[in-house]
């Protein structure tokens, strides 16, 4: 098969991932769309399963126990966010990189964040190829929170926490967004908290799913809205 012919499978894919996956799901904001019918998914899944699954409405393993997430979630995710063009925005799991490729493509800044050296260094190379260079990739443990002190307007955590806490809230700017899961499986809800002003939020529930957790997060709750 030709590379040119090979190219224009993706292509056909992706649309038909958009049409048949993402839209049936209510996610319409063309923006969104248009980002995720120009990043190529197919670079940023494990090599396995490149010409296979990349672009099919599951869940795909990446190692030490995490997941990529179904492109249909992400789509949703990107959406409720409502990213503008000037966000700042902080992503608890870098992962594939392929959500950051995406966050990157919406906003201004992102600070990706994850505790696995390895989905850094990988998300890196990822991102040089497709020529996004805002992004900051940084090891760490966050699955407790970020600093307070560290506003961002846009907050996205891509594992779940098995109870609700305050580690994040308090690190959104005045009208920034927060997307998470919580709860344990086999139910989940996906929820956006958003700050109104520094001693008040707002908290919507969206849809239940269920995400594999966050390593190391708390098992106390700490706030409730």
């Amino acid at each position: 098969m030709s590379e040119t012919a090979t190219a224009f499978d993706f292509e056909q894919a992706r649309f038909n991932m958009i049409e048949q996956q993402i839209r049936p799901w209510d996610v319409l904001d063309q923006r969104v769309l248009d980002v995720l019918a120009a990043t190529p998914r197919e670079d940023f899944v494990p090599p396995a399963f490149r010409s296979s699954l990349a672009l099919a409405d599951v869940s795909l393993p990446l190692g030490h126990g995490q997941t990529m997430l179904p492109p249909r979630l992400e789509g949703r995710i990107l959406q409720s966010l409502e990213i503008d063009p000037g966000d700042r925005i902080l992503e608890i799991g870098t992962g594939s990189g392929y959500l950051t490729a995406c966050l990157a493509r919406l906003g201004d800044q992102v600070l990706s964040v994850d505790i696995f050296p390895e989905f850094l260094e990988d998300t890196g190379r990822k991102l040089e190829a497709q020529r996004i260079h805002n992004v900051e990739l940084r090891q760490a443990d966050a699955a407790a929170g970020w600093p307070a002190e560290d506003r961002f307007d846009v907050i996205v955590l891509t594992g779940s926490l098995p109870e609700f806490h305050d580690g994040f809230h308090r690190s959104l700017g005045p009208g920034g967004r927060l997307f998470l899961v919580a709860g344990r499986p086999p139910i989940m809800e996906a929820m956006l908290i958003t700050r109104i002003d520094e001693d008040q939020w707002s908290r919507e529930d969206l849809f239940e799913t269920s995400l594999p957790p966050l390593l190391n997060a708390p098992l106390s709750a700490g706030f409730s809205l």
